[in-house]
């Protein structure tokens, strides 16, 4: 048996929001469960974008690495309501996970703005009588300078994860969204979660 404790109501009641988001995007979707030493634990998921979303709380989690159906995860946390559930078992994961160390700030976005993108997206999709298209996800959404190295580009697959999860404005005046790189990975990061993609360079990035 899995045991994942959360004890902190609120926290549990992220999670289980964030993890319902998961589902209404891809109801086969698994989740995959990280514990560390310093008493937290990551839930990890694949959206239809090609990103992966992500979402700390506070717990732990053993054993300390579990792939879990997200449909299971969710009624644990959203029905049974206690610190400690059965996440459930035997969901599949192949994706690769970025590192925890060697992020850059790359400053942030405007969640308003960026909405507004996901939205003319949207709409330009609707008028094609189509879905979103490969190329409409991977045209730069933004470009942001870091320190050392080449600039981080946003690709608009990024910001359709962050506002199909719920994570993109929100509010009035919704909170920016925080942007970090490694040479190889890109990070947007909201009060709510975060989305993570390979970037295309794999150039290092100097702290």
């Amino acid at each position: 048996m899995t045991a994942l404790t959360v004890p902190d109501p609120g926290q549990r009641a992220d999670l289980a929001e964030f993890v319902a988001r998961v589902v209404a995007l891809d109801p086969t979707a698994g989740v995959r469960l990280r514990g560390g030493d310093n008493r937290h634990v990551t839930a990890w998921a694949a959206t239809p974008f090609d990103v992966l979303a992500t979402r700390s709380v506070a717990g732990t989690l053993d054993p300390a690495d579990v792939a879990v159906p997200a449909t299971s995860l969710l009624t644990a946390l959203a029905v049974e309501r206690a610190a400690t559930v059965d996440p459930g078992s035997g969901a599949s994961w192949r994706a690769e996970l970025p590192p925890d160390t060697g992020w850059t700030d790359a400053g942030e976005g405007d969640a308003g703005d960026w909405a507004a993108l996901v939205e003319r997206g949207l709409e330009s999709a609707a008028a094609d009588g189509h879905g979103p298209s490969a190329a409409l996800l991977d045209e730069t959404a933004a470009v942001l300078p870091v320190p050392v190295g080449p600039p981080v580009r946003v690709p608009l697959r990024c910001l359709f994860a962050l506002s199909g999860l719920g994570l993109l404005a929100g509010s009035d005046p919704a909170p920016p969204v925080r942007v970090a790189a490694t040479g190889s990975w890109l990070r947007l990061e909201t009060p709510g979660g975060a989305v993570v993609r390979r970037r295309i360079t794999t150039l290092p990035l100097l702290v």
